[in-house]
């Protein structure tokens, strides 16, 4: 490795502080003075370069004390829920799970979100019409002429249930019993389903044993199997 040389100057220090030749003197044996006289009395200006881009904002010194909350970008794209082949509209279907686990309905249309929708109808089981996921419904070869039911009406949003707002309850009703929720059926959904209910009466009472068929419930009996029944 070469060794480093070591840098000369023209104007060395004598003592920290003092030059061997003062800055007047520099001035003239540097030349300064030619250059400055050839331009008009002024040293000649440069144009600055361009702009250097912005340094990235450093991170900062200090973490927060509490986690700041991120939304997360959402990029997955919805695709519509694909119906299984032996689910089709009229389809009688047996319900899986839940408050009506072992009734026959009767298959309507499927909905935007991909939910069925159902109903008894409510006169013959008492399942009024109501959204089900198809995972929890099993379907049969037995449908129903819906063709005089008229379903536009029915989507996600008539399903939704209103968002009520949370009341501050005052020291003085701290002390009262909490008055019980009406859960009384609006009359415009009882109106909906004598609706829906009217024509599809008519059309399973003209099938011999198949209102009896649809008010009886599903169920599995000692050496039954499952994986053997023809539906």
């Amino acid at each position: 490795m070469a060794p480093k040389t070591k840098r000369t100057t023209r104007n060395p220090e004598l003592i920290p502080g003092v030059r061997k030749v003062s800055r007047s003197q520099m001035y003239h044996k540097r030349g300064l003075w030619a250059i400055k006289a050839k331009n008009g009395g002024q040293f000649p200006q440069h144009a600055k370069a361009a702009a250097v881009a912005a340094v990235a904002e450093k991170p900062p010194k200090f973490y927060p004390a509490d986690d700041i909350k991120k939304p997360l970008s959402n990029k997955r794209k919805h695709k519509p829920t694909k119906l299984r082949a032996s689910i089709t509209p009229g389809t009688v279907l047996i319900i899986l799970s839940g408050r009506y686990k072992g009734k026959r309905v009767v298959f309507l249309k499927q909905l935007t979100s991909g939910l069925l929708l159902i109903t008894g109808p409510y006169k013959i089981n008492g399942v009024p019409l109501r959204r089900v996921n198809q995972a929890f419904v099993i379907g049969t070869s037995t449908k129903v002429d819906i063709s005089g039911v008229n379903v536009d009406k029915f989507d996600d949003k008539y399903f939704a249930k209103a968002v009520e707002k949370k009341k501050t309850k005052g020291e003085s009703e701290f002390f009262e019993a909490e008055k019980e929720e009406n859960t009384e059926i609006p009359a415009e959904r009882k109106d909906d389903q004598k609706a829906v209910d009217a024509p599809l009466l008519t059309a399973v009472e003209s099938v011999p044993d198949l209102k009896t068929y649809l008010g009886a419930r599903f169920s599995l009996k000692a050496g039954m199997k499952p994986h053997e029944l023809v539906f």
